[in-house]
């Protein structure tokens, strides 16, 4: 067995991770280097590294799930959501279940709470957030962030729900109290149902075609009938009628309603 095949063994039977999944050239040499950079010239030397020294085995966690995130991440995908998306989705219900799914350390959740406190009031509302990498959710639920994420809030937001801490910014307890956080393993795990606004961006783009497509079937059948799936901006649906969605807006796709038969 080769070295990196041994590894992804190791990896699978410790986490539940398959990097099968993943584009394996790409992420082959994104391990190889880190492994370097830790001074180990064999994944499998690696691997018992990571396995007796928890700081190695974190590190590795964030840097495979790419843990990279900001508040109100593409400023006008999210303009979109607030113009047209949410309208339409609380339009013909009152309330509606929304589930960040690859939620890394809180910024995307948490942007949607304050998103939707401009339509609903805030003990109204409620986001399930999921990540593998339950580092980057203990982080999220400190709700502490460098002040350069916060560069591409709305006017009025930093001072509405955030506090200063030194050099860094608290968000606020209303909004850091409408989010639920749990781990998720997209490729493994069950998915929660009858979601009205699914967001799962910058993730999908990692994998191989064939778990993408096994992907987009799940979060389907995760979506209610009309519901929204936001994926990110280089992971647009290629034949999105295969999976029952219906092309919304660039990055936006909608269930389809099934037909009652008579």
């Amino acid at each position: 067995m080769d070295d990196y095949k041994l590894f992804k063994a190791l990896i699978y039977k410790k986490t539940g991770i398959d990097l099968s999944a993943y584009k394996e050239k790409q992420m082959k040499r994104r391990i190889e280097a880190l492994a370097a950079r830790r001074g180990f010239n064999k994944l499998a030397d690696y691997f018992k590294g990571l396995d007796k020294d928890h700081r190695l085995y974190d590190e590795f966690l964030n840097y495979i799930t790419i843990n990279v995130s900001e508040f109100f991440r593409n400023p006008s995908q999210w303009d979109v959501l607030r113009k047209e998306v949410v309208p339409l989705l609380l339009g013909s219900k009152k309330n509606i279940k929304v589930w960040s799914c690859a939620c890394s350390t809180g910024e995307e959740p948490y942007s949607l709470v304050m998103l939707l406190s401009e339509f609903l009031k805030l003990e109204e509302i409620n986001v399930l957030a999921t990540d593998i990498d339950e580092g980057a959710i203990e982080k999220a639920k400190t709700g502490v962030y460098r002040e350069n994420s916060l560069k591409n809030l709305p006017l009025g937001y930093k001072d509405k729900f955030f506090s200063r801490i030194g050099s860094n910014y608290r968000i606020s307890d209303t909004v850091r109290e409408r989010v639920k956080f749990r781990k998720l393993n997209l490729l493994k795990d069950g998915f929660p149902t009858q979601c009205d606004l699914i967001v799962c961006r910058n993730v999908l783009i990692y994998f191989t075609e064939q778990a993408k497509q096994q992907l987009y079937q799940n979060l389907g059948d995760a979506l209610s009938d009309g519901g929204v799936l936001f994926v990110g901006s280089t992971e647009q649906i290629v034949l999105p009628q295969k999976h029952n969605f219906i092309p919304m807006k660039v990055f936006f796709y909608k269930k389809a309603i099934k037909c009652s038969q008579s």
